[in-house]
């Protein structure tokens, strides 16, 4: 199963997204719906409001007055913070239901209006967030009766755009026709959605590229932030830290498209006992790779095992190395990202031997065979400049 959360701004097209993504075979949970649901006439949830509130919030047919209810939980913020008490959790106790009543193949598509303002965005797989200039979902509101100052009121009380960028795996700019929008929509499931929940239940990564270095990426850091975000929420209790490593982590650095995450725990053991639900987070183990090869002539060469882990979206690769907090690969991983971040010469030596690699080599297990032996001989020059700067890795 493939979860997905999609949200936008208020006129931002979302329901013409999750009708056309439902007409392709996509379950949809809407929160909205559930949320009236839980209120209904003789639910425990409406039984519950009238206790707190009064009996002035039903209506004389038994059903939920609305505006009733907003004049009285709006008043305060214990009032508030007690409506969402009541209703939050009959309103995940029911999303958990449908979720798991759907097929273990499918592609459940959660429609939450607040999902970035309640900060669910690691709950997903993928999320998607639809978007249109505010003057477009002014006039769309408008056309719809609601008055200009109140649309634009009700839009600058929701997520910015910066807040919804920062959540979004993919971005669907609803300006121009809903034709070109439901082109975007069938693109992404044919090309993403699809093959990634295939991967996710076969605990399989899409196919490697070749190795192509792309120029730096702006967006590098917030997608890592985003996908450590998920992997922490899978690992719970066993994930320390997760911290974004490799080329993609140096900014202004030339690398291929590959965001690579370095997840902390306190053993092997952990990491093994995590494996399943990473796979569940999109995150499949790969067992061909497990040890970290900087040093090949060390004498115990067990401190330098790891768990390797990709993901399954065919829209975004992801290496996740799964190490032991405080061990020696970890500890390297850190100090050469931090020494190439401070050291334009060590970036230009690097980025060197990388052009040469990327030009010689057609797939990426030869690249990367190619490129260990650049480690050990770069190691020492780091440790050099950690040691003359006082580098420690960090440790929050």
């Amino acid at each position: 199963m493939l979860r997905v959360g999609l949200s936008g701004g208020i006129g931002s097209g979302k329901s013409t997204v999750a009708a056309r993504l439902v007409e392709l075979g996509a379950v949809l949970i809407d929160a909205d719906r559930l949320a009236r649901e839980v209120v209904e006439p003789g639910s425990p949830g409406l039984a519950e409001l009238v206790e707190r509130f009064g009996p002035q919030i039903r209506t004389a047919d038994g059903a939920l007055d609305r505006p009733a209810l907003a004049r009285v939980a709006f008043a305060d913020e214990q009032a508030r913070a007690d409506l969402n008490a009541i209703t939050h959790p009959k309103i995940g106790e029911l999303t958990a239901q449908r979720m798991a009543q759907a097929p273990a193949d499918a592609v459940v598509v959660h429609d939450v209006p607040l999902l970035v303002e309640n900060d669910y965005a690691a709950n997903y797989h993928l999320v998607i967030i639809v978007d249109a200039p505010e003057e477009e979902r002014v006039r769309r509101l408008t056309g719809r009766g609601l008055d200009a100052a109140d649309a634009r009121a009700r839009i600058r009380a929701q997520a910015t755009d910066e807040q919804r960028r920062e959540a979004a795996d993919v971005w669907l700019d609803n300006t121009g026709p809903v034709e070109d929008l439901i082109a975007e929509v069938d693109r992404l499931w044919f090309d993403r959605l699809v093959p990634y929940e295939r991967g996710v239940r076969e605990r399989q990564r899409p196919p490697r590229k070749p190795p192509v270095l792309a120029e730096p990426d702006p967006e590098w850091p917030r997608t890592a932030r985003r996908l450590g975000a998920r992997v922490l929420r899978a690992a719970g209790a066993a994930g320390l830290r997760i911290d974004h490593v490799g080329s993609t982590s140096v900014p202004g650095f030339p690398a291929k498209d590959v965001i690579d995450l370095q997840l902390s725990v306190r053993s092997l053991a952990g990491a093994d006992a995590i494996a399943e639900a990473l796979a569940d987070a999109g995150f499949p183990a790969d067992d061909g790779i497990q040890r970290d090869n900087p040093h090949p002539f060390d004498p115990e060469p067990e401190h330098w095992l790891k768990r390797y882990h990709n993901s399954a979206d065919p829209g975004r690769p992801v290496n996740l190395h799964v190490r032991v907090h405080g061990g020696p690969g970890w500890r390297v991983a850190l100090l050469l990202r931090d020494w190439l971040r401070a050291e334009p010469e060590a970036r230009a030596d690097y980025l060197a031997v990388k052009r040469e690699l990327a030009a010689r080599h057609d797939t990426p297990e030869a690249y990367a065979a190619a490129k260990e032996p650049w480690f050990p001989a770069a190691l020492p020059k780091a440790q050099e400049w950690a040691d003359r700067t006082n580098w420690t890795p960090p440790q929050d």
